[in-house]
């Protein structure tokens, strides 16, 4: 238990760190912007209880806006994502169901069941993040092709990054 908690502990602080000093200065054209941070709420264990979900998503979120200066907009957006993950894993489950301490890794379900349950999260944590930055239906196309770009972006960093820490 311990070990997860240093593990999970490091990898925030990777995360948020890869997030702030590098992929904040990547922008294409204002409609690219790739967030890994939510690499952090995808590989939380499965059977984390969803109040603790919640707070971590919320303090992830928290974190981001501190240093980008965004009062609230990456928390709620990813209090969102984390709120919406155990249906997506409820959605994805597979017949015999999650095994208890497996993480949510394509090691342990296949990279396509991965893939599926990567894209589903950053679409969602986009659209959110995106539609309340804008806050306004009159940019409904432009901010939804940025939310496409980015979550396509994003989600191929966060293969691999996911690619670089998988164990042979």
């Amino acid at each position: 238990m311990i070990t997860g908690i240093i593990k999970n502990t490091g990898l925030f602080i990777f995360l948020l760190l890869l997030q702030i000093l590098l992929m904040d200065n990547i922008e294409f054209s204002g409609y690219v912007n790739p967030y890994i941070y939510l690499l952090f709420i995808i590989l939380l264990p499965v059977e984390i209880p969803a109040w603790l979900l919640l707070i971590l998503s919320f303090f992830t979120g928290l974190s981001v806006d501190l240093f980008n200066g965004t009062p609230g907009m990456h928390a709620s957006a990813t209090t969102f994502a984390g709120f919406v993950r155990p249906y997506i894993l409820r959605i994805l489950a597979p017949r015999d169901g999650y095994d208890t301490g497996v993480l949510p890794v394509p090691g342990a379900y296949g990279w396509r069941w991965f893939l599926v349950y990567v894209i589903l999260i950053v679409t969602i944590h986009h659209f959110a993040l995106f539609y309340i930055e804008v806050f306004r239906l009159a940019y409904f196309f432009s901010t939804l092709l940025r939310v496409l770009l980015s979550s396509l972006f994003s989600i191929g960093f966060i293969l691999i990054i996911q690619l670089l820490i998988v164990k042979r």
